[in-house]
């Protein structure tokens, strides 16, 4: 538990860095803000580690590891993209998504039991679905948060006075390229968590595809960012089309994550009770 506050404590100074750095524009915020976040990173890991090897099996068992797993998938792939294309301001938006996160995870109670017998949640495919498909979810997230700031500066070039964030955000070229290689890696990733999962479902229901209401809502979120990909190499959708595709994508993306198992129920489910 205490790994756990020292994880959100140092997201949070993380989050005050980047916030600074936003309103002062000192390097030093930067770095310090990339460094927090690298620290809590690392502790996260550990979390993820321990939770392992206390259980015996991934840590995927309810609600609060899901959120855990999905703040640190967060934190991970903003480090990469941030070390891939130096996009500092990016900061003010995965510090405190992964801040938020870890504080609603922390707080939810954790069941006595685990929803599944141990043998399922030591499947090699399970794993390996599981933690494709949140990296890829993590990506697209960062993909949403550069869509916004795209939207921002478009509206600050725009206007006559330009306005608080056009000198604290890049040029609406590095946003487009940044975006689009986040959906790039994400969509990578989904098809390959998909394909996982069909393999997964197939060892285990004797089927690939069992009309679960995850697994249909997964199939529109991976065409509807199909759908992105091709419009951006056959019809040039760039820019602020390409940004607003990327905020409802994340929309539907988090539906899928949170409505299919709270609201329609299926065989995910089981990883999100609480």
């Amino acid at each position: 538990m205490e790994l756990i506050i020292i994880t959100i404590v140092l997201y949070m100074l993380s989050t005050a860095a980047y916030l600074a750095y936003l309103f002062i524009q000192k390097n030093y915020l930067h770095e310090a803000g990339c460094c927090l976040l690298a620290v809590g990173f690392f502790c996260h890991s550990a979390i993820i580690a321990y939770g392992f090897v206390k259980s015996g099996t991934f840590p995927i068992h309810n609600l609060q590891e899901t959120l855990s797993l999905a703040g640190w998938t967060i934190a991970g792939a903003f480090l990469a993209f941030q070390y891939k294309f130096n996009l500092r301001i990016l900061g003010i938006y995965a510090a405190p998504l992964t801040t938020v996160i870890m504080i609603v995870s922390s707080q939810l109670p954790m069941p006595k039991e685990p929803v599944l017998v141990k043998t399922v949640f030591n499947n090699f495919w399970l794993i390996f679905h599981v933690l494709v498909i949140f990296m890829g979810e993590a990506a697209f997230a960062l993909a949403c948060g550069v869509g916004f700031l795209y939207l921002i500066q478009e509206s600050s070039i725009k206007s006559k006075t330009h306005g608080f964030f056009f000198r604290r955000l890049p040029s609406l070229e590095l946003l487009d390229s940044t975006g689009y290689a986040c959906i790039i890696s994400g969509f990578t990733l989904l098809t390959l968590g998909l394909i996982s999962g069909f393999l997964y479902a197939n060892l285990i229901w004797g089927k690939l595809w069992t009309w679960d209401p995850k697994e249909v809502w997964s199939g529109i979120t991976w065409m509807l960012y199909a759908a992105l990909i091709h419009g951006r190499l056959a019809l040039g959708w760039r820019g602020r089309k390409a940004a607003i595709v990327s905020v409802i994508g994340f929309a539907v993306l988090l539906f899928t994550f949170f409505g299919v198992n709270f609201i329609l129920k299926g065989h995910h489910g089981e990883f999100t009770k609480w």
